[in-house]
């Protein structure tokens, strides 16, 4: 990992759905706004229901309906070095944001925060997990996410990262 990297990890708790969907955007918009280059990302999901598994085929479509890959992406769980190897971590909703903060250790758990507090003028605090819900939920998903990530490249290019 080259040391002048921001490193960014978005979780969820499966890592099929949110995480690899804002992963795959981000490295995208990233791409897009030539970038790509100075932040490395990685997903991970905070527990580890489907490691080593692609993600979702909704979350799948839903993304390539946007012209964006995540067929690559693999599941898998938080590891204790991500506290230390991660810049800033970012969880998807609440609950993972709670599990990452009691997991972390005291000095990085300034690093941990939430994906949607960089979508401006959302009042949204959570993107929601569509596994459970239909088309409409993954589509609405990658709306939060897209704004989202925009807002965080926005942030980085601020703090030189």
């Amino acid at each position: 990992m080259a040391d002048d990297k921001t490193r960014v990890l978005l979780v969820c708790m499966g890592n099929i759905c949110r995480s690899p969907t804002a992963e795959g955007v981000l490295r995208e918009r990233l791409r897009q706004r030539h970038d790509a280059d100075r932040v490395e990302l990685d997903s991970a999901g905070t527990h580890g229901f489907h490691i080593g598994k692609a993600p979702d085929p909704r979350a799948q479509e839903a993304a390539r309906r946007r012209g964006i890959d995540i067929s690559d992406l693999r599941a898998r769980q938080v590891d204790w070095s991500d506290y230390e190897v991660f810049d800033l971590i970012l969880a998807m909703d609440a609950a993972n944001a709670e599990i990452l903060q009691a997991d972390c250790p005291p000095e990085h758990a300034e690093k941990i925060g939430m994906f949607l507090d960089y979508a401006a003028g959302r009042s949204e605090r959570e993107v929601p997990d569509p596994y459970f819900g239909g088309e409409r939920g993954f589509e609405y998903v990658l709306d939060l996410i897209q704004e989202a990530s925009d807002g965080l490249i926005d942030a980085l290019r601020r703090r030189g990262g």
